[in-house]
């Protein structure tokens, strides 16, 4: 009888990047492959640790919901969310590389400071609050990867639509989409095809991790 093949663990290259950031439009996987990629990589010997830089935004939306308010923006204000967000998701950049700084982890973020940039654009943010944006935020170093989880808007809305704890609307998915693309951080992304399963998308970033490329 033929003898089932035992499936090869990936082949990671001695050194890896001490900073990944996984970063795209909501429902584009970004948590679900941080948390793959760093497990991984632990797995495989590497001091590697999931760090989330999220900016509140769906846990204020959850308490909107809970007195009653349709959303976020609902409850404080498009301006007021758009601040708090910016804030929470400084302080959060700057707790992971303070981790990162003392345990010598390689940090796999979910997120980094440009899902902050492109969700003042698509939320139609004054040029003014951008640049302040950007001003607090320079003083954080670039990731050495940053992988762009590119997914169709539609596919995106099916997905937050499936995990059932929010919303969003088509017409802010394509505005997110094209903020991102619009970055001027964006040359520098590796581009991820995460219209595909969770596994394929996973595979597509080991692929780049094992080359060496990213």
């Amino acid at each position: 009888m033929a003898q089932s093949q035992p499936v090869s663990a990936p082949r990671y290259p001695s050194r890896m990047p001490r900073t990944i950031a996984l970063v795209g439009i909501d429902g584009s996987g970004k948590t679900t492959q941080a948390r793959t990629v760093a497990a991984e990589l632990a797995a495989a010997g590497f001091p590697a640790v999931y760090r989330q830089n999220a900016g509140g935004r769906h846990w204020f939306g959850r308490i909107a919901v809970m007195v009653g308010r349709t959303d976020a923006e609902d409850l404080l204000g498009r301006r007021g969310t758009l601040a708090v967000e910016s804030v929470l998701r400084w302080f959060a950049i700057v707790r992971t590389l303070l981790r990162r700084a003392v345990t010598r982890e390689i940090a796999v973020m979910d997120r980094y400071a440009v899902c902050q940039f492109a969700s003042l654009r698509a939320h139609g943010a004054r040029p003014a609050a951008i640049r302040r944006a950007r001003l607090a935020y320079r003083l954080f170093p670039q990731p050495d990867v940053m992988f762009f989880l590119a997914v169709d808007p539609e596919v995106a809305q099916d997905r937050i639509e499936r995990r059932g704890y929010d919303t969003e609307t088509m017409d802010y998915l394509m505005a997110a989409d094209a903020a991102y693309r619009a970055l001027p951080e964006y040359p520098r992304f590796v581009v991820i095809d995460a219209n595909g399963t969770p596994e394929q998308v996973t595979k597509a970033i080991r692929t780049e991790l094992e080359a060496g490329q990213a």
